[in-house]
């Protein structure tokens, strides 16, 4: 298995390349960025110095934090109180299950939808979008591998899921490396 450095490295030069070597489907422009879940401060300072690099190559990477969308869902649905409320008393698998439902229903605030608003404006030629925090829908919230599928066809712009947890198998991916079955079959290429 490559180190965190190594496979920033690799992903790095893939981003450069022209044209880039992300994907090789055109209407899913993604990767998956591995690391350990221990490893989120050298993730977050070897991105600083990835931005830096690919500004270089002529290009910008834009870091949106899934925490702040997950917050940002909470507070457009029926607002933080209602789920401490619900957690009190109800329990907390039953606040988790509330939480994506607002993340899920697209009668509340979708997590795909809240992306997309976000990544409007952007230039495929230009961005490159790092989507940073996923742990934040630990322990089972939202499925990351969902995530990529919903934004199938919604983007030209390069996004790479910065995925903490294990790689198992060739495509698999164990979310924060947790003891539960593996979910999402991962169809993009997975640096780490």
């Amino acid at each position: 298995m490559l180190s965190l450095k190594e496979s920033i490295e690799m992903l790095e030069n893939d981003l450069i390349a022209r044209p880039p070597r992300i994907s090789v489907y055109h209407d899913l422009p993604f990767a998956v960025l591995r690391y350990d879940p221990q490893d989120e401060w050298e993730l977050r300072q070897h991105l600083r110095l990835l931005a830096t690099k690919i500004r270089a190559a002529g290009l910008e990477l834009v870091e949106i934090s899934l925490s702040s969308l997950f917050w940002e869902a909470i507070e457009k649905s029926e607002g933080l109180e209602t789920v401490v409320e619900l957690e009190k008393d109800m329990g907390f698998e039953e606040a988790c299950g509330q939480i994506a439902s607002y993340l899920t229903n697209h009668n509340w605030t979708p997590l795909p939808r809240l992306l997309e608003e976000k990544m409007l404006g952007l230039d495929a030629k230009k961005h490159v979008v790092f989507l940073t925090r996923a742990a934040s829908m630990a322990p089972r919230i939202y499925f990351m591998s969902r995530l990529l599928d919903e934004m199938k066809s919604k983007t030209d712009v390069i996004t790479i899921l910065c995925y903490p947890g294990g790689l198992e198998g060739v495509t698999g991916l164990r979310f924060m490396n947790l003891d539960q079955p593996v979910h999402g079959n991962y169809k993009v290429k997975i640096y780490g």
